[in-house]
């Protein structure tokens, strides 16, 4: 044979080489007749076939195009021999040797050999036998080896012709559902009257894996072929009927909800096959253990469950199934176990306040009783604190020191512009994107069921056509219905009760009344101007200092600096905008430093003019009431108290009034009530009566882009009516607050803290008030007390006598 190879050209192989270097090599059709006529009579020409099994009494088409392969096709084409058919181990391999072939194959006579037009050979094959190959013999052009016919016993018993009847009808089913089906394929299948060859057949026909069918080629016992080969009709029966089903759109035989669960089975049997399971099966398998470990309460913890076992019955491509597994994820992330109950010491809680804060004693008094019930009583209801005050005097700072003293975690929920109900409850699970409300998704996020929760600015929620928020919080901020706060998204009870809420406020009168009975009100005043130099010198400049990468060394404020930015600078009841100017004045004097490396710099009340330009403000109350017909009133504003100048004119006219300043219409009644007061009072005050009657009197109010409203300025307009008229001057030192009625009596106002507080810082010496506003003295900064000097009026000749002096 070494030398047949040889005339050949082909190389010489044993049967422990690759034929790789083999199949290059094109051989002379002649020649390899003449070698295949030489071939011992116990060897077999062996074709090696990719991803594809021939069966015994099956007639194939196989192309064949490697080098190697068309000289065993030419070989037993030419010297009428049998071939073996024998499939590859791996498809992908290009040059295939004896042990990268099964075993087992099919002897097939050759019926007809066809080159086309393209080169390509086409071999069509009838098996004939199953086969296993031996030896391989070496320096053949092709792969020849040495084989034994497997010899198939006919067997006649029950099981084999029930098998045998239940494989021919299901084949006949399966070819009923195949669109195009030849007619003679469907007489074969019912002329067939072997078992052995109708499984083989069947076998070939189905669309097994070509693993699987090497499997059944291998089955040499014949019950278990029409077993395994039923297995798989079956299988394909039930895949043809669903997809007829599908394609017909009808509900015949299957309703919707069966279809659609046989289908997920056969994904998931298909998932199962291809190895693509894993994934989803090991998300399965973690999320069942975080609803274990996530101590759920019973309720909740069946619904998670049931839950789960629907997760594992959806596709994972489903959108559904995201949905599901989302839902699932926020569950177990939610702290359900009890808090442990963590110590509240009040000497602690008193010293983290006094170093957040400087002042606020009343404030700091509350927040202590309030961590001393909590103390001593940590299951109880604990009612929730509203903070409520104008802004930039710490509110929310104050919440979080709350949460240090407590030794809890800090979450803030700003809720400045909500509109939306679900923004608290929640969307329900069923809309797409759905999420949990933001009680729920801030709790979730901190991971801590006691967390104190600041919900900011909660005066600033509004309605709209999605709902009210406000109502929604109704339950929330409810200590008797939180401890089953139902989120929208959960759809689950979740116990809100050991949440500590603290709201904040800059308008009360903006919170709707359920809601705003729900919490107790903690005022925080203005700061008067000592405050705020202590508040800047405490916290403000060194955070500023460092903001602007500076040191104590490098720059200092004198405390006449600091006092000449509040007066000159900034006029606010908080510290906010006191904070930015003095981070101005970091700032130029980080250039300094920059620039000229200077090391030290104090900066005094002389340099804020070059730093800061001119003064924004100035002491404008006696320059403004210099002048007859000028008072100085006091007004409440949402960001804290203000001053208010009132400015009355007379000229020659009609008796006319004429009101300017953008006033409300309580503020314009409140100056129709004191010209009324004033004429009936005109011969007391020595004015004469006829100048109603030839003047035209003009009352203005500045800052005329402002809306101002409210009765509380009757006192001071009064005052500069009866100083125009009588040509007295207002004090320059003097504001005043308080409504009047007909019959001369000051009535009590609101906001007196405000109002005192911002006459404090105007440097204003002494504050008109009603007598019946003495009940509020206490809550007036004690700071503010000390500086001012206190009239009580009871009717307007009080203020009068107070206010007015001969110009």
């Amino acid at each position: 044979m070494t030398d047949i190879a040889d005339q050949l050209g082909l190389k010489n192989h044993s049967p422990g080489e690759t034929p790789g270097d083999r199949s290059s090599v094109a051989a002379d059709t002649v020649a390899i007749e003449e070698v295949a006529r030489d071939l011992p009579g116990d060897l077999i020409i062996v074709l090696p076939v990719r991803r594809m099994v021939l069966f015994p009494g099956v007639t194939a088409p196989i192309v064949v195009g490697r080098p190697e392969s068309i000289a065993a096709a030419k070989a037993a084409a030419s010297a009428k021999r049998p071939l073996a058919v024998v499939m590859q181990r791996e498809a992908d391999t290009d040059a295939p040797s004896p042990e990268d072939l099964f075993e087992m194959g099919a002897i097939a006579e050759i019926q007809q050999y066809v080159v086309s037009e393209e080169g390509a050979h086409h071999v069509v094959c009838a098996g004939r036998d199953r086969v296993v190959l031996k030896d391989y013999a070496p320096d053949y052009p092709f792969l020849a080896a040495r084989f034994e016919i497997v010899k198939e016993t006919p067997e006649k018993s029950p099981e084999i012709d029930a098998r045998f009847a239940t494989l021919k009808e299901r084949a006949l089913t399966v070819l009923k559902y195949v669109a195009g089906a030849p007619e003679a394929l469907v007489m074969t299948v019912m002329n067939m009257e072997s078992p052995g060859q109708l499984a083989d057949l069947v076998a070939y026909l189905t669309d097994l894996e070509s693993g699987e069918k090497q499997d059944v080629l291998e089955t040499v016992d014949l019950k278990a072929r029409l077993d395994r080969v039923l297995k798989f009709v079956n299988y394909r029966i039930e895949v043809l009927k669903l997809t007829h089903d599908i394609g017909k759109q009808t509900q015949e035989t299957l309703s919707k909800q069966q279809r659609d669960h046989v289908l997920r089975q056969q994904l998931r049997a298909i998932q199962q096959e291809l190895g693509e399971e894993n994934g989803a099966a090991e998300e399965i398998a973690a999320l069942k253990e975080r609803i274990e470990a996530a101590d759920m309460p019973e309720e909740t913890s069946k619904k998670a469950s049931k839950d789960l076992a629907r997760l594992q019955r959806l596709p994972d491509i489903s959108s559904e199934y995201g949905m599901l597994r989302t839902y699932l994820e926020t569950l177990t992330e939610l702290p359900w176990a009890p808090p442990e109950d963590k110590p509240i010491a009040i000497e602690k809680a008193r010293q983290i306040l006094d170093e957040d804060h400087f002042g606020l004693e009343k404030v700091k008094k509350r927040i202590l009783e309030f961590l001393a019930v909590r103390k001593l009583k940590p299951d109880g209801k604990s009612p929730i604190l509203c903070l409520s005050g104008p802004p930039g005097v710490g509110k929310t700072s104050l919440g979080r020191s709350i949460a240090r003293a407590m030794g809890r975690e800090f979450a803030r929920l700003s809720l400045g512009g909500v509109h939306d109900e679900a923004e608290i409850r929640g969307h329900r699970m069923t809309y797409v994107g759905a999420l949990p409300g933001n009680i729920i998704e801030t709790i979730r996020r901190t991971g801590a069921r006691d967390c104190v929760m600041m919900l900011d600015e909660v005066d600033k929620l509004s309605a709209s056509v999605r709902g009210d928020p406000a109502s929604a919080l109704l339950e929330v901020l409810d200590p008797e219905q939180n401890a089953i706060f139902r989120d929208n998204y959960l759809a689950v009870p979740f116990d809100l009760s050991r949440v500590v809420f603290i709201a904040t406020a800059n308008v009360l009168e903006a919170i709707p009344g359920p809601l705003r009975d729900r919490m107790e009100v903690i005022e925080l005043p203005g700061y008067t101007d000592d405050e705020k130099l202590q508040i800047a010198k405490r916290y403000l400049i060194e955070r500023q200092l460092d903001a602007n990468g500076l040191t104590d060394a490098q720059c200092r404020l004198t405390d006449d600096a600091i006092m000449g930015v509040i007066r000159d600078y900034t006029r606010e009841a908080g510290v906010r905008n006191l904070e930015r100017v003095i981070g101005a004045v970091m700032r130029h004097v980080a250039v300094q430093a920059a620039e000229k490396g200077e090391t030290r710099l104090t900066v005094d009340r002389n340099d804020l003019a070059e730093i800061l330009g001119p003064a924004r403000f100035e002491d404008e109350i006696a320059l403004r009431t210099s002048l007859a017909g000028v008072a100085t009133g006091l007004a409440w504003t949402p960001v804290g108290g203000d001053v208010l100048f009132i400015e009355a004119a007379r000229s020659r006219g009609s008796g006319k009034l004429v009101l300017t300043g953008q006033l409300g219409e309580v503020m314009k009644e409140s100056v129709r009530a004191a010209l009324t007061l004033l004429k009936s009072r005109a011969g007391a005050l020595d004015i004469d009566a006829d100048l109603f009657e030839r003047s035209d009197i003009h009352v203005h109010v500045p800052a005329g882009a402002i809306p101002k409203d409210g009765p509380s300025a009757g006192v001071a307009m009064f005052v500069a009516l009866a100083s125009l008229l009588t040509n007295r001057c207002v004090r320059s030192d003097t504001a005043m607050t308080g409504e009047i009625s007909l019959r001369g009596l000051v009535l009590p106002v609101g906001g007196v803290k405000e109002k005192v507080t911002a006459a404090a810082r105007a440097g204003v010496k002494t504050v008109l008030l009603p007598a019946k506003n003495r009940k509020d003295f206490e809550d007036i900064p004690e700071s503010a007390r000390n500086e001012l000097a206190f009239e009580w009026l009871d009717t307007v000749d009080d203020a009068l006598e107070a206010a007015l002096k001969d110009c």
